[in-house]
């Protein structure tokens, strides 16, 4: 159908879908990264930790819940795979080393992702991506059903390591309430308990951390959390990689490029975000019923949760294709801020950093969970309105060709008139 091939491609060797979700995404998850800046970090997943949890903070909560968190994440990631291959396919096709390119990338994107995390913010992702990445180019050659294999099995791996940790958690409750409990079963399970009741001392230090300069920030990351984004990632690698496999999968079939039929992707938009959050909502129901039971935060986000993220993940992607085909105004302002999402993702960081960190407004643990909300839609704006008449005057993003320059170690021509006039 060329229509749908011209929809799917909105300029030379881009597709129009993958920037359109890419964009989606990466506005999504500031929507929910917005309480980790300003906030204490327990607050992420748990309201009663910090920030309100009644009214409209509770409200607030789970709306983001049931409709954004942990989807645009996964979104995401399996945007990140799917890019990835289409790094490496046009690397050989230009008669490129598909593997020189491909680590090099990874190599410049960890530098990032390392500078992101301990002088920026700590919930840095890039890190991971580009150490999970380094592991998924060993799959690039794969056909689609090994990939999905893979992908499940890698899910399934990973939702058996979280169940356990989650069963652990309730065995510790079990422990720590039995008659005569031991004294160190009762001291384990406040220690954990008291992240859902009121703030630990790791989090009146992180408290102060986000309210001091960035130096002194920094160094605390360097001295106390080094290892952090290092063991993160292997801990997550598992979820990550699945991810990334269902994204290179997606690619490969046509499904993330805007190839299948309109009535697949209805279909997939209708069963997967109705079932997918009719779910989501009655756990997050019982989750309010329980009081944000702790381990039933970590069956909640981290077990039950995965799939069902994965899901509605690939109908956000349906919806979201079916929805760009024209590529009207509003999706052309999308496609773009997908187009420049690293830029997007790292400024909104620093963003987040200046109105809650102690360099700029220091509004860290003075708002609620509602109020830190308000500065979403601002954010949002200003996302939509630098990326596309950035674009219309270069080629990448600022920092995509900080990225791509490095990782090629050669300056990169920026403006797209100066491109043009070489290519005359």
């Amino acid at each position: 159908d060329r229509s749908l091939t011209a929809a799917a491609v909105a300029t030379p060797g881009r597709f129009a879908s993958l920037d359109t979700i890419r964009g989606v995404a990466v506005m999504g998850i500031f929507s929910v990264n917005v309480v980790a800046f300003a906030m204490i970090f327990p607050a992420y997943f748990n309201p009663g930790a910090f920030g309100g949890h009644s009214g409209a903070n509770l409200v607030l909560w789970l709306a983001n819940h049931v409709v954004i968190d942990g989807k645009m994440r996964a979104l995401f990631s399996m945007l990140f795979g799917a890019s990835m291959l289409l790094v490496i396919d046009r690397a050989e096709a230009s008669g490129e080393s598909p593997a020189r390119v491909h680590y090099r990338r990874m190599a410049v994107l960890l530098l990032f992702g390392l500078f992101h995390f301990y002088v920026i913010w700590h919930g840095d992702i890039l890190a991971s991506y580009a150490l999970t990445g380094m592991v998924a180019f060993g799959f690039h050659r794969c056909a689609i059903k090994t990939l999905l294999r893979w992908a499940i099995g890698l899910m399934a791996v990973s939702t058996l390591m979280f169940g356990a940790m989650s069963a652990g958690l309730y065995q510790s409750d079990i422990a720590a309430h039995r008659p005569n409990a031991a004294a160190k079963d009762v001291r384990q399970w406040n220690e954990m308990a008291s992240i859902a009741i009121r703030p630990t001392p790791a989090n009146a230090l992180e408290t102060r951390m986000a309210r001091a300069d960035v130096v002194t920030r920094t160094m605390h990351m360097l001295t106390d959390r080094g290892g952090e984004p290092f063991a993160s990632a292997l801990a997550f690698m598992p979820t990550t990689l699945a991810l990334m496999l269902f994204g290179m999968a997606g690619y490969r079939s046509g499904f993330l490029t805007g190839a299948w039929d309109d009535r697949r992707y209805r279909r997939i938009a209708l069963w997967a975000l109705g079932l997918g959050a009719a779910a989501t909502l009655t756990l997050a129901l019982w989750l309010i019923g329980r009081n944000f039971y702790i381990p039933l935060i970590v069956f909640n986000m981290l077990v039950i949760g995965q799939p069902i993220q994965l899901v509605m993940a690939g109908g956000y992607a349906a919806l979201i294709i079916l929805l760009s085909r024209r590529q009207g105004a509003i999706a052309t302002r999308v496609a773009a801020v997908g187009r420049v999402a690293f830029s997007n993702y790292l400024g909104t960081s620093i963003l987040g950093a200046l109105i809650f960190y102690g360099d700029g407004l220091g509004l860290f643990g003075t708002v609620s969970r509602f109020q830190a909300w308000l500065f979403v839609p601002l954010i949002w704006l200003i996302m939509l309105a630098w990326s596309k008449p950035w674009l219309d005057r270069f080629r990448y993003g600022p920092l995509e060709w900080l990225w791509r320059s490095l990782s090629r170690l050669e300056w990169q021509p920026m403006r797209k008139r100066a491109a043009t006039h070489r290519a005359a």
